[in-house]
């Protein structure tokens, strides 16, 4: 285990009411990764790092009614979701709150979670090892300026828009050892090409992810800068892998792209073009990514280490998903 995840693992102890959601990773490189990484590690906004509910109530919820209660109270509270729930639209999310699914059946099915309102903020969130199925909408949304968010070992399939959406001023994201499978639009970064107010916001970081036959949007960048994807597994996406636009800032490496014909556009569609760099990514039977300009370093937020390119299939495919982290026992 690396320096930095020795770290990571005494960091961990933020986490100290879901002490028993431990990763199984083939992966040594986050073996016993129990803290936010990437963006949502960072120390801004007034914020240290993503620490979700921890120092809160430990509740479980079983009914739709329960998790509406509790991801709307003001407190910050640690909430263990068990089986299967079925909402009927978005279920709106407030700050202080980590929730996290009990083994691998907890799921949340026909509507989705959306961290903060227009009154309410969603900062400082976690959701961890769930199933998204069936959304009415989003699966999981990031808006109206939340910030300091991770989303971590979730499975999120046939929703209705998009699977995993963050736009409207939101900043400081991890988006990590998540199994997208089953639908187009995966994962969009930045409302639209008029909502500029985007710009110098939208901080994120996507790796491990496994981006399993979806179409497009692995994700779509507008505005954002730096954007961070690294050590994703990309398998067979129709249209194109991850696109740059709107000026957009985004650095794209350790990848592994397997059956892409476009693994990387600078603009798509009626947005123009934006920035991004790609290095040390692997390009099988996939066609060759575009590039334009220069990128601010991940770096200059946080450290982090690669793991070996060639690996990632088998690293992510044994990793990514719901199950690798055990949730609290009910």
């Amino acid at each position: 285990m690396s320096a930095i995840n020795r770290r990571r693992l005494l960091a961990g102890t933020a986490l100290a009411a879901v002490a028993a959601a431990v990763p199984r990773h083939a992966s040594a490189s986050v073996d016993a990764l129990n803290v936010a990484d990437g963006f949502a590690g960072v120390n801004a906004l007034g914020q240290n790092g993503t620490t979700g509910g921890a120092g809160g109530q430990a509740v479980t919820v079983t009914t739709a009614a329960a998790l509406a209660d509790y991801v709307g109270r003001k407190e910050p509270y640690v909430i263990s979701v068990s089986g299967r729930i079925s909402v009927g639209s978005m279920v709106t999310v407030v700050a202080n709150k980590t929730i996290i699914g009990v083994g691998s059946t907890a799921e949340i099915t026909g509507g989705g979670l959306q961290l903060g309102s227009t009154t309410r903020p969603g900062n400082n969130v976690i959701i961890r090892n769930l199933r998204f199925t069936n959304a009415s909408d989003d699966s999981i949304s990031v808006t109206n300026s939340a910030h300091h968010v991770w989303i971590d070992h979730c499975d999120l399939s046939r929703g209705y828009d998009g699977l995993l959406d963050i736009k409207r001023n939101s900043d400081y994201v991890t988006v990590s050892w998540n199994h997208f499978h089953d639908h187009s639009k995966s994962a969009l970064l930045g409302h639209s090409d008029t909502y500029t107010t985007d710009k110098g916001k939208l901080r994120v970081t996507y790796h491990h992810n496994f981006f399993d036959g979806t179409d497009q949007r692995h994700p779509r960048v507008r505005f954002a800068e730096p954007v961070h994807i690294y050590n994703n597994y990309y398998r067979g996406n129709a249209l194109y892998g991850v696109a740059s636009t709107m000026d957009a800032g985004v650095l794209v490496e350790g990848n592994y792209f397997e059956n892409v014909a476009h693994p990387i556009y600078s603009g798509y569609d009626k947005s123009g073009p934006g920035r991004v760099v790609e290095r040390n990514n692997v390009y099988v039977n996939s066609g060759t990514p575009e590039t334009l300009g220069t990128v601010v370093e991940p770096r200059t937020y946080y450290g982090y280490t690669l793991d070996d390119p060639a690996s990632v299939p088998r690293i992510v495919t044994a990793g990514a998903g719901v199950g690798r982290v055990q949730g609290v026992t009910s």
